[in-house]
């Protein structure tokens, strides 16, 4: 039987005008060799399988060429590239640093570059992974890689660059490898599948260079495998199947569905994904490439960014047209927070489910803004201007102050939006307002509205009900509802009912543009008891006999 050989080494690069995805580096070796201006020590570090070794390889075999191309490139036919050619060069030794990594060894190779070579110009060292050498084993190689005889060249290979020792890393010309991109993967798939007479779909290449991650060998790895499943035919659909990827239909037809606000449809589809044993977490992982995909869609200068097909990228072209780029920021802020906080839930599917019926419900418009109030007859803008940061609609001239809130030590917080509420506090909407919910509200059915809310709180929730009762809510202006809060504990725990409130509040006033703004009163209250001690303390101060009482019976605050 025949010995079969891996595409990664059939076809591995044999000159500098080969090698995939490198034109920068190729280039610069070659006019370093045309010119004669060959460093003592290099060092070629990078990510895996983008040719580290392979240009070390056909470094060495150049600058030993005897009849070498005015381009810079190796005759190929000289003795010394015949030699490299069959592995039986005595000038080009490869060392493996992984198992070569003690002092000693490191010593016989410095006693081994004191013999100039037998053939050949140059004695070329090629130490792999040299990053894996012992502190001691790169001690002993300083001097020698500082200034070795003039016949000896060293290149240096390792995918971690940062555990290499400043003092090595000074001594060499340094070679920063980049991911190859993958068109250049594709294309060199294409013509190792017309080598092999293989039928290969071009949408199957494309993923098999995603899947490699910028790693030519990973790629032709992966191609080997899929010919052995799939014969002389690779079709897209084999190599889903095989590589247990995801198909990208199914990203296009949930966000057809999320568009149009189609929950139940959008919940059936990721129910027959992990039907189908994908993790939903792999899910999110390529929902999310899909939305960037989308957005990198809406402007021709950022196109260039997207690594496919062309009849992907028309796929892409039309769905991103029916998408608004805010819903598709707000869709990939939801989906990237369900993917930080899926490993750590106890229901991984709920919280799934959750995170995609968020992203379901529809954009409303965006509340007005102080400036859009102040043209509103029934309303006055505060005589402070407010910043992005901080927006204040003042008290209208009808209605009743604020009492001893002060104008200059009030910390605002911005009014958010209908679809941020949706986000940020859940699906928890009591009912969506009606088309024909506009009626004018007064400050005394907003009164009569927010005790009929707090009504509910008072055994169920005492602390926001303590919260929502201690003072009036203002009407400042004709749909913006203004409420005074004392500190930001009292903020978060209005927050986690905002939606229930804003729902009722709207329906029980019939006025769909219903919304709440919170102040918090920033000035320091020193005189105003808020723990336990502090409470007792200022009881006692008006009371001593409190604290005899306390030393009596020998009591404790509780905390």
């Amino acid at each position: 039987m025949e010995n079969f050989i891996v595409s990664a080494r059939k076809y591995r690069p044999q000159t500098f005008n080969t090698v995939v995805g490198q034109k920068t580096i190729t280039g610069t070796l070659k006019n370093a060799i045309i010119h004669q201006q060959v460093a003592q020590a290099f060092l070629f570090c990078g990510p895996r399988g983008v040719g580290k070794t392979t240009c070390a390889r056909i470094l060495a075999k150049t600058i030993n060429c005897e009849n070498l191309m005015p381009t810079g490139e190796a005759c190929d036919t000289c003795p010394s590239c015949q030699a490299f050619n069959d592995n039986a060069s005595f000038a080009i030794l490869e060392l493996d640093g992984a198992s070569n990594n003690s002092v000693d060894e490191i010593r016989n190779l410095v006693e081994s570059v004191r013999v100039p070579p037998l053939n050949g110009k140059y004695k070329v060292y090629i130490i792999d992974e040299v990053h894996m050498l012992s502190q001691s084993a790169f001690n002993a190689f300083l001097k020698t890689l500082e200034e070795p005889p003039v016949y000896a060249k060293f290149i240096l290979a390792t995918t971690e660059k940062h555990k290499i020792l400043p003092t090595i890393l000074s001594r060499c010309q340094i070679f920063d490898f980049k991911r190859i991109t993958v068109e250049d993967i594709v294309e060199h798939l294409q013509y190792v599948a017309s080598k092999e007479d293989i039928e290969a779909e071009e949408e199957a290449l494309h993923v098999i260079a995603q899947k490699s991650d910028g790693a030519m060998r990973d790629a032709l790895s992966m191609f080997d495998q899929l010919v052995s499943f799939t014969g002389k035919k690779l079709t897209y659909k084999a190599v889903l199947e095989n590589l247990n990827i995801l198909d990208y239909d199914y990203y296009f037809r949930i966000t057809e569905h999320i568009i149009h606000g189609d929950i139940t449809s959008t919940l059936l589809i990721i129910n027959e994904i992990l039907e189908k044993g994908f993790d939903g977490q792999h899910f999110l992982i390529g929902f999310g490439s899909h939305l960037r995909n989308l957005l990198v869609c809406k402007d021709e200068a950022t196109l260039s960014l997207l690594e496919t097909t062309p009849s992907v990228r028309e796929k892409y072209k039309e769905q991103a047209a029916a998408c608004p780029i805010n819903r598709l920021v707000r869709m990939l802020d939801v989906i990237n927070k369900c993917d930080q906080g899926y490993k750590s839930s106890n229901n991984k599917s709920l919280h799934l489910e959750i995170s995609l019926i968020q992203i379901c419900l529809p954009d409303e418009p965006e509340e007005p803004s102080p400036r859009v109030a102040a043209t509103v007859p029934s309303a006055s803008i505060a005589s402070k201007p407010a910043s992005p940061a901080a927006k204040t609609v003042s008290q209208p001239s009808d209605s009743k102050p604020l009492g001893n809130i002060k104008s200059t030590s009030l910390k605002t917080t911005s009014i958010k939006t209908t679809d941020n509420l949706k986000k940020e506090e859940g699906v928890a909407h009591a009912e969506e307002p009606a088309e024909d919910w506009e009626k004018p509200v007064s400050q005394e059915s907003l009164e009569q509205a927010w005790k009929q809310f707090t009504d509910t709180l008072e055994a169920s929730n005492p602390h926001l009900y303590s919260t929502l009762t201690k003072s009036k809510p203002i009407l400042a202006a004709p749909s913006t509802i203004q409420y005074h809060l004392d500190n930001k504990v009292q903020e978060e725990e209005l927050f986690e009912r905002r939606a229930a409130l804003l729902a009722f509040l709207r329906k029980a006033l019939q006025n769909k543009h219903i919304m709440l703004q919170t102040e918090i009163d920033d000035t320091p209250q020193t005189n105003r008891p808020y723990t336990p001690r502090e409470k007792f303390n200022h009881l006692a101060e008006k009371n001593p006999c409190l604290k005899e009482l306390k030393e009596q019976l020998d009591l404790d605050i509780e905390y």
